[in-house]
């Protein structure tokens, strides 16, 4: 587990291996809060999905994770990255074309779908349902991207975080909400008092986005993701957040998903 860090003042590195990294002794992880159970607070410190799987690529560095919060719109612009930010981004972050062009992706980790999160009594199942209805959606994900493209008769209410579009559904700001499964589908198990009624087949994989051009760390973080499927830790660190074995990482050759 690791803490929210600031940033300024920091000290450039390299590793044995030849790693660059902003900050000496550590690898520091651009996100975005909360996007549970991939990455969010824990009274002082972040943990999740994502933080643990890049907690095995500082391993394999020897050195420690350092994460920066910062907003969405940085991260997938490559924004970030390119300021020396952070040496990486780990953000439950779908691999598309448009992204492709900002940053460079990992090899896939992770499969996602879009799902569509209402209250568990509103008998809306489906986007034809949403017609005339207020969808709530997350500013630069593909969830938005898709709504805007495939539920036309949504009137589309955006908000920055994933957690202002929890609570909106939750309160009735907003008659549904549209965004990955996974912490969808974690919320739901929370609050019985919402449901996902339907997933939408967008065929997403997640990627960890290094700087364009910077192919050592690249390098460094396709084989920390070969070593984890390989050696099992991948499986445990599923089960460890989604409460059961998976099936295993996305392979290499999968094609990214072009919702965005």
């Amino acid at each position: 587990m690791v803490a929210v860090a600031g940033c300024g003042g920091q000290e450039a590195g390299t590793t044995e291996s030849g790693v660059e990294l902003v900050d000496a002794g550590a690898i520091t992880t651009c996100t975005h809060l909360p996007y549970e159970p991939f990455q969010f607070q824990e009274g002082d410190e972040v943990v999740g999905f994502d933080v643990d799987v890049v907690d095995e690529v500082a391993d394999d560095l020897g050195v420690e994770q350092k994460i920066v919060n910062t907003p969405f719109e940085t991260i997938q612009s490559g924004e970030a990255l390119n300021a020396g930010q952070c040496d990486l981004a780990a953000a439950g972050m779908t691999i598309t074309d448009v992204r492709e062009q900002n940053l460079d992706f990992s090899d896939p980790y992770f499969d996602a779908t879009q799902a569509l999160l209402v209250p568990a009594d509103s008998g809306i199942d489906s986007a034809e349902g949403l017609d005339g209805l207020r969808l709530a959606v997350q500013s630069g994900t593909t969830g938005a991207d898709y709504a805007a493209e495939n539920i036309p008769g949504a009137e589309l209410v955006t908000y920055e975080d994933l957690g202002l579009l929890l609570t909106a559904v939750q309160t009735g700001q907003v008659d549904a909400g549209i965004n990955d499964n996974g912490v969808l589908l974690d919320f739901v198990a929370k609050n019985p008092e919402l449901a996902v009624t339907t997933e939408f087949d967008t065929g997403e994989q997640y990627g960890i986005g290094v700087r364009t051009g910077n192919t050592a760390l690249l390098d460094q973080v396709n084989a920390t993701l070969e070593r984890i499927q390989d050696d099992g830790t991948y499986d445990e660190i599923y089960a460890k957040w989604f409460g059961e074995a998976s099936t295993g990482a996305p392979s290499a050759s999968a094609e990214p998903s072009a919702s965005s």
